[in-house]
């Protein structure tokens, strides 16, 4: 029994192999970072515009903006990224003659094009939905009062939508840090990616265990960060509630 129990700790707390190749799994930590805060950012900005083209009244906006939101939440990440980085070679000469294989070719910014394309589709239902949830009395009082559509949208339509959009924004990030370990398939060096090169050189699955404990980190620290920032912006509507 003493020797099973040492030999699990000896598997859990393998400090050979995190003084060997920890730095590893702190870069592969710090380019899953970059490629999701980057793609989160580029997908917030994508989803407002096909978030607005979504409700316009222009029957060929509206509709070209609900195929690109339905194709995308339909379509597994993962063949996105296959059909993008691999598939991009079959065209290699189409995109080398107009300038931008150096874009396909390299896969960091083939997993933050496909991942911002993917998330900007589900943060673009989150804004639709938190837009249509403001009661349209506040609106029409607001434009009865002579206030421009700007100063509407400035201070009353978007304040609350973004209160109502917050908890399922933050729930669309935890998704993407833990959907970026799909980077590591097409060959990028996240933080799966160097805990698949490390379990190559040492055959040691304790790697995988540091790797899911980070993720685990990662995500308790934005669940917090978001249960503070939600208490902050809404602190005026738990006031008007207790008064």
């Amino acid at each position: 029994m003493l020797q099973t129990l040492q030999d699990l700790a000896s598997f859990v707390f393998n400090v050979d192999l995190l003084r060997q190749y920890g730095w590893r799994l702190l870069e592969g930590l710090r380019i899953t970072a970059l490629v999701v805060c980057t793609s989160v950012t580029i997908g917030f900005v994508l989803a407002y515009f096909v978030c607005r083209a979504r409700m316009s009244k222009n029957v060929v906006l509206s509709s070209a903006a609900a195929f690109y939101s339905t194709f995308f939440r339909g379509t597994p990440l993962l063949c996105l990224l296959y059909l993008v980085y691999y598939g991009a070679g079959e065209l290699r000469p189409v995109l080398s003659q107009i300038g931008i294989w150096w874009f396909f070719r390299d896969a960091y910014y083939c997993c933050i094009f496909i991942f911002s394309i993917n998330t900007s589709a589900y943060q673009s239902e989150i804004l639709r939905g938190a837009l249509a949830a403001v009661p349209k009395g506040q609106i029409e009082a607001a434009a009865s009062l002579g206030l421009s559509r700007y100063r509407i949208d400035r201070h009353i339509v978007w304040p609350q939508a973004f209160l109502l959009a917050l908890r399922p924004l933050g729930n669309e990030l935890v998704s993407m840090i833990k959907a970026s370990a799909l980077a590591a398939i097409v060959t990028l060096l996240d933080l799966f990616g160097q805990t698949r090169f490390i379990f190559a050189r040492t055959f040691d699955f304790s790697v995988y265990l540091y790797a899911a404990l980070i993720y685990l980190v990662i995500v308790e620290i934005i669940r917090r960060l978001w249960a503070v920032m939600e208490r902050g912006l809404s602190r005026h509507v738990l006031a008007s509630a207790k008064s």
